[in-house]
């Protein structure tokens, strides 16, 4: 799992970093290939306290690289050897691979669990999906209350994306409670939050379940992420039914970005006064990330899951 802080633009290091990355690799290769030339002559020497050669002409060598012909054919029989097991792994890994299906949805078919939950505070209707053990919304949060928001301010985006929530809104609590620079000190269990009854805003630990049930944390976004709506041909095969879309997000500045590249969503689990965990997809990648984000005055998606 990859719980760290993250931005979807500090993805990469800077041409600064990079060039003192070179920099290093390169001092490093001329320290190895000195050593490797001292090693060199060392063996070379028969005289030489590294390498002791029998006078029955076998070879016996504590310097393994001063073999000779007949070891070094050994060697390659034995590589040739471990290949050839590797490819009956590769092999055998193929047709596992081939005769299994990742998830419960297909091109052509849809055995997921679904189900319908209804939110009394203002009749909206969500679709849920059975993952693993949990019950999650397969579509984002769309209740309006404080501190939340329609991407562009536009409400087409709020019915196609849901709403972007603060997340002192996303738990339920007032800004001056949880918000920037104060430490909210949630009581442990479900935090209900901006949830409908019955469910709750997921935890951290909640969300690395939702990734072991699917396979991993390197292919939760491909299975997680909806077959459409992704720029750059990002799109995942929603194996699962998540439906994960690409709302983007509200930076703290009230700008909206990202949408078409990235979803955020919102746990529960503070860290710091500053800082939440969420989950974040990228366009371009199969993985997904676990991270601390610096500011909670962003707008993030929400997905509920059932108590």
């Amino acid at each position: 799992m990859k719980n760290l802080w993250c931005h979807p633009r500090v993805l990469s290091s800077s041409p600064v970093r990079q060039a003192q990355d070179r920099l290093r690799r390169g001092s490093i290769h001329l320290v190895l290939s000195l050593i490797l030339a001292a090693l060199f002559v060392a063996c070379s020497d028969d005289d030489s306290s590294f390498a002791t050669r029998p006078s029955d002409g076998s070879s016996s060598s504590v310097c393994e690289d001063c073999d000779d012909g007949s070891s070094s054919s050994a060697k390659s029989s034995s590589s040739s050897v471990v290949s050839s097991s590797s490819a009956k792994s590769s092999s055998s890994s193929a047709e596992s691979s081939s005769s299994s299906q990742i998830g419960c949805k297909t091109e052509t078919e849809d055995n997921c669990e679904y189900g319908e939950l209804v939110d009394d505070r203002d009749g909206q209707t969500y679709k849920t999906v059975k993952i693993g053990d949990q019950w999650w919304m397969a579509e984002n949060l769309n209740y309006e209350t404080d501190s939340s928001f329609c991407y562009n301010d536009s409400v087409e985006y709020c019915e196609k994306y849901g709403r972007l929530y603060r997340w002192a809104a996303a738990v339920g609590k007032s800004e001056s409670e949880c918000g920037y620079g104060y430490t909210c000190s949630l009581p442990s269990g479900n935090i209900q939050g901006v949830c409908p009854n019955g469910w709750h805003l997921p935890s951290k630990a909640e969300w690395e379940t939702l990734f072991i049930a699917v396979g991993g944390s390197s292919v939760a976004g491909w299975v997680l992420k909806s077959t459409s709506g992704w720029n750059h041909s990002g799109e995942g095969s929603d194996a699962f039914g998540f439906s994960a879309l690409p709302a983007g997000n509200r930076g703290d500045n009230g700008i909206y970005g990202s949408e078409g590249d990235h979803a955020f969503f919102w746990s529960s689990t503070e860290y710091g006064n500053s800082s939440v965990y969420n989950m974040y997809l990228f366009y371009g990648r199969d993985d997904v990330y676990l991270c601390y984000e610096s500011s909670k005055r962003v707008g993030y998606s929400v997905r509920c899951i059932q108590d």
